[in-house]
């Protein structure tokens, strides 16, 4: 058993309709999926990524309305990295981010990449990362032809995420002992007097398949809100590796999900010791399931179990516009 690398990162948005058109409009990302939460079926749960949704390119939002801001700390998915495929597309972003006024700071470089952090409307950290030294590692997506951004300089999939925890020792533990990642290296934080981060790899490796640890004795518990992550994903093969890894996970007696059922994939959800939350999810079956590929993400989708209170759902809802 080997994970693939990151599957998908959800994060939580108060306001759908406004999520909806920075990444879709400013980032050029395809909403590949307009669902709801499972868990609430009164709230948005949206994807979006590479022209079919390809695991390992999804951001995924869940709404929630009334979600006060979040408070950035410790114990959390405390940045998330977004693919490009070229330094050159950094120049690129760095002036689109002027010209709509986005927030940003300068292209700097980290572990041998050039990267550019920015934040959404609602403050959710992220970073544009450069994968011209990404030549071995998992390959990015393909870049949907009727974004707004061309397709040299479009986000083609999930980068690092890095976990902020006040002790890296128990996290560290996870990582490598139960999930079977390999520490492949660090760099040096770039708050002054800090460790440096630690940098983990799974699969092929590369900007899709890493997950950095940062230790940061000195941050609060985050509360998380509104621009916060909620959880990462990794992936899965298929479901005979998942009940091998639900198994793992229990002989390793960490309260869990057990196997649930997304419909367009198949997961596994534990916290780790500091509180983080990771899920399991398997490649497939897709979210061309139950949508023509052509019309990914323009009508509200609904699982199966969920189509017969379409009606009562879909009233609950404001509509997104195209």
């Amino acid at each position: 058993m080997q994970l693939k690398g990151l599957h998908h990162v959800s994060s939580i948005t108060a306001n759908a309709v406004e999520n909806f058109h920075f990444y879709t409009e400013v980032l050029g990302m395809r909403l590949i999926k307009k669902t709801v939460n499972q868990d609430d079926t009164s709230v948005y749960h949206l994807f979006y990524g590479d022209e079919i949704g390809s695991p390992g390119t999804e951001f995924t939002f869940f709404e929630i309305p009334m979600a006060a801001r979040n408070h950035d700390g410790n114990n959390s998915i405390s940045e998330l990295a977004l693919r490009v495929q070229s330094d050159q597309a950094l120049d690129f972003w760095q002036q689109r981010f002027k010209m709509l006024n986005v927030a940003h700071g300068e292209i700097t470089r980290a572990y041998g990449r050039k990267s550019l952090r920015f934040k959404d409307p609602e403050g959710q950290r992220l970073i544009l990362v450069s994968d011209e030294t990404n030549l071995k590692g998992v390959p990015g997506g393909k870049p949907w032809d009727k974004s707004s951004v061309s397709k040299e300089h479009a986000i083609v999939g999930l980068g690092p995420v890095t976990l902020t925890v006040p002790e890296v020792k128990a996290t560290e533990r996870v990582l490598t002992d139960v999930l079977g990642l390999t520490k492949k290296g660090s760099y040096a934080s770039d708050v002054e007097g800090q460790p440096d981060i630690l940098v983990y790899e799974m699969g092929q490796g590369g900007t899709g398949a890493e997950v950095h640890l940062e230790e940061r004795k000195d941050l609060p518990r985050q509360r998380l809100g509104r621009g916060g992550v909620h959880h990462v994903a990794f992936r899965v093969a298929s479901d005979e590796e998942l009940q091998e890894w639900i198994k793992r996970i229990n002989q390793y007696q960490f309260n869990n999900s057990g196997y649930v059922d997304r419909f367009y994939f198949h997961s596994l959800y534990f916290r780790e010791p500091n509180g983080i939350l990771f899920e399991l999810a398997t490649d497939g079956p897709g979210f061309a399931t139950d949508e023509d590929k052509a019309h990914l993400g323009e009508a509200l989708a609904l699982p199966p179990f969920l189509e017969p209170n379409r009606e009562a759902i879909e009233a609950k809802l404001k509509p997104l516009s195209f």
